[in-house]
Order: structure tokens, then sequence, then C-alpha cells
């Protein structure tokens, strides 16, 4: 726009300078400069009348005496309509983004630049219109996770929303979402975390179905971390959403021949897991992975990285995990229908164990001021610089930052068994709610669906 502004008046001088160039120059006419006010002035136009010359006259012709005044009104006009074309333009490219600011559901995908928002970038504030759902009512939701139904007192850690600095994340109709989901199938793949936030949604969804009988999950199995795949469908709106277990996504196989005593397994890095076939289809894809790339569940176990044939016994873990990063990305490029599927990526977790032994878990009652570090990730980085390279679109869910400070969230002691305690997992409903209403609205903007806001 301001470029436009620019050369209308770089046009105007043009003009003006060519109006002080053209044959009405003042010693041919004889006019003084004090007496000469301008070609528009009553005297000027008198001086300037036409008369008929000769061929040979040393003056100026007729007709090129009008083209001479009409030409800087042309080039006039011309600047005019180029300007108002270059507001035009600069309002038609506006506009949609002060739309969606005002909207409150501009949301930045990675490797696209946004000044309107970063829904990452925020804090939590209280909210007495949370909790979204209670999940001794939602069938799907892990008894583990259900911190107030396994006694805990205080309900503050339910009071929390998410809140971007420059916008805010839209409260939508449950009954628009549903609508959205019709005839689709959402897959979550990755670990406990990502189940949890499977279990997250499909509570938030449900609470929309009035027959709840027609939710169920199509193999009839119950929740619980002992099964590799779990699917339920929403048969009014005929839409599934699943998850499939795959805590590392390559594969876990047996010690190969001939390995050291010590390899009683190998993740093989360069093969993704065996079941990624029945990811394919999907219409949207939610992955995650990390909180197994620990030596407690790696090394200490007798598992190593293998890579063909070669076990690789002195391989750090970050460089394994950009490895098997490496291998999910080549699947995704070259598996993956970009027109069909939306691809996202949840980042890593932090867990608020109060040390590294994973012992001693100390709950807070309310959020964490700073996030002492914990926002902070090499798998999260890794992520980033992986997904960069790739040339299917990938949307990074970044929630590590914003889940450093929820100290208060975690299970705790108050799981199905309370001798254990849990400063990984998240209560429900909590954190992952957050994390699935910034996923259902990537999914709003990516469908072009309105979104319709509770009151």
């Amino acid at each position: 726009m301001l470029v436009g502004i620019y050369w209308h008046y770089e046009l105007i001088e043009m003009v003006n300078n060519f109006s002080r160039s053209t044959s009405f120059n003042r010693r041919a006419l004889n006019v003084d400069s004090p007496r000469f006010l301008s070609i528009a002035s009553p005297r000027a136009l008198n001086l300037l009348s036409p008369k008929p010359l000769g061929f040979a006259s040393p003056r100026v012709p007729h007709r090129l005496g009008w083209v001479s005044r009409l030409f800087p009104v042309l080039i006039l006009i011309g600047a005019l309509i180029s300007f108002f074309i270059v507001i035009g333009g600069g309002y038609l490219y506006v506009l949609p983004s002060l739309s969606q600011a005002f909207l409150g559901y501009s949301v930045s995908k990675f490797n696209e630049s946004s000044d309107v928002c970063d829904i990452f970038d925020g804090s939590w504030v209280i909210d007495d219109s949370y909790p979204l759902y209670n999940a001794s009512e939602c069938p799907y939701a892990e008894q583990g996770f259900n911190c107030l139904g396994n006694g805990r007192k205080d309900k503050d850690y339910l009071k929390w929303r998410w809140k971007p600095k420059n916008c805010d994340i839209p409260r939508f109709n449950v009954q628009n979402v549903l609508e959205m989901l019709r005839d689709k199938r959402i897959v979550f793949v990755g670990d406990s975390m990502s189940r949890t936030q499977w279990e997250s949604l499909i509570c938030l969804l449900i609470t929309g179905v009035e027959d709840k009988k027609s939710v169920y999950e199509v193999n009839g199995n119950k929740i619980t971390k002992r099964i590799r795949f779990l699917g339920v469908r929403f048969s009014s709106f005929n839409f599934t959403i699943e998850f499939f277990r795959s805590v590392f996504l390559v594969q876990h196989g047996w010690m190969p021949r001939h390995a050291p005593k010590r390899v009683r397994s190998t993740l093989k890095l360069d093969k993704l897991d065996d079941i990624s076939n029945e990811w394919i289809n999907a219409d949207v894809l939610i992955f995650n992975t990390g909180q197994w790339w620990v030596p407690g569940k790696l090394f200490e176990t007798g598992c190593y990285f293998q890579v063909e044939n070669s076990v690789k016994l002195g391989m750090s873990i970050p460089t394994a995990f950009r490895t098997a990063l490496g291998t999910w990305a080549s699947w995704v490029e070259n598996m993956i229908d970009a027109n069909r599927t939306l691809v996202f990526f949840r980042t890593f977790e932090p867990s608020h164990w109060s040390e590294k032994s994973r012992r001693f878990c100390n709950v807070t009652q309310n959020p964490l001021s700073e996030t002492e570090g914990r926002d902070q990730s090499i798998f999260s980085e890794t992520i980033f610089k992986v997904i960069k390279n790739m040339t299917v679109p990938i949307t990074v869910l970044h929630v590590t930052s914003m889940s450093a400070f929820r100290r208060d969230a975690h299970v705790g002691r108050w799981s199905d068994n309370p001798s254990v305690p849990d400063c990984s997992h998240w209560c429900l409903p909590g954190v992952p709610d957050v994390w699935n209403e910034i996923f259902l609205s990537y999914l709003l903007a990516a469908y072009e669906f309105p979104a319709v806001y509770k009151e």
C-alpha cells in the first residue's frame, strides 16, 4: 500500500515536471515570471488561445497544443486509477487477517509467519466455564486419569484456560464440530500421552451427542493401555476417532543373531512400525513420540538401536530419535496423500518429577509462574528440524512450553494405583483438552468451517 502511495506522488511530480518542460515556456511566450500564474489561469489561457499556424511556423502547432494540455490530465487520471487499484489490493490482502484476528481464529502453522497471533505464546488464566466435561460421565476417560473421581479434593486445576497473547482460542459449539467431522477418520498414533489426548477428544465431542449409545468402541473393548488399537465410532455422524499405540513410531523387535548378550531387543530405526499401513487412509493423522526415548525404557531394559542389520551400541538417544523421525518423514512423503490427509505432530509434553529417579511427584495446587527450563526439549527441537525439510505440509502442535507451567495438572497420587505416583500423565479433564481445542481450531481453519461460539 505504501508503495502505491509513493508512486502516486511520484506520478504527480512527473506531471508537474512535464508542465514545466512543455512548449509553454516563458521565453517563447514572452511572459514575465511574476505574471505567469499557471496554464490554468485566464491570462495563460488567453496567451495560449489557438491560432492557425503554417507548417514552417516556429510556434507549436494547434493539435500538439491540445495534446500537451490533455497529456498531464491523462497521466493524473492514470495515477489515480493505479492508486485505487493498490488500495483495493491491500484491502483484500489485509481484511481476511484482520477478520480472523477479531474472531480469535487465526492460528499459525509451522513455516507460516503470522503477525496476528502465535497461539502457543500466552499464559494460563482462570475461567469458570471450565471444565468442558465430567470425566465420571464419559465412559472413554480412563479411570486412571480421572483425578477428581479418584479422590482429588481441590478443583482449581480444572479452571485454567490457555490465553494466547494476541488472540483467543475459539470456543466452538460441539454440534458444529460433529458436523465438520462427519464421514471422516481421525487417527492418533503414539504413546500413552497420545491416548490421553484421544480420550479427551472423545469426551469433548460426546457432550454434543443426544444418544450416547450411538457412540461405541468398534471392537467392544474397554479403554486400556494394553491394547494396540482402539477405535470409537460416532455412528450418527459416521466418523471414527482411532488410537494406535506406537510409542517409538519405528519397529521394536527381538535381538538379532550374534548380538552381544546385553542386547535383548532393538529399535529398527530405518523401519516404521509394522502397523503403519493401518494409518494410511485417514483424513487426519496426529502423531507423537518422546516419553519412551529415555535410558530407563531403552538401555536399562536391554533395548538398543539397529540400522539395517547393524546394532548401533554407541548411538546416543538424540541421534537415534533424529534417525527414527527421518524414517517417519520419508514414510509420510511416500505414503500419505496430502490432498486428502491433514498431518499433525504434537511436540514433547514435559513431566514434573522432583528428581530424575521419578520417585517423587509434587503436584501443586496452581500452575507454576515459571517453566523452570521445562519449556525446552531436544525432542521438540528435533521435530521442528525434521519437519522443516519436508515437502508434505505438517502442522506442529507445539505444546511443550504451555504444558511446562502445569505442575498442578498431573495425575500424581490420584490414579487407579495411588501407591505409584505419576508426574508424567495428565488428569482428565485438564491440559489435553486445551491441546484438542487448539487442534480443532486448526481443523476449522483447514476445512474452512465456520466457528460457532458458545455463549
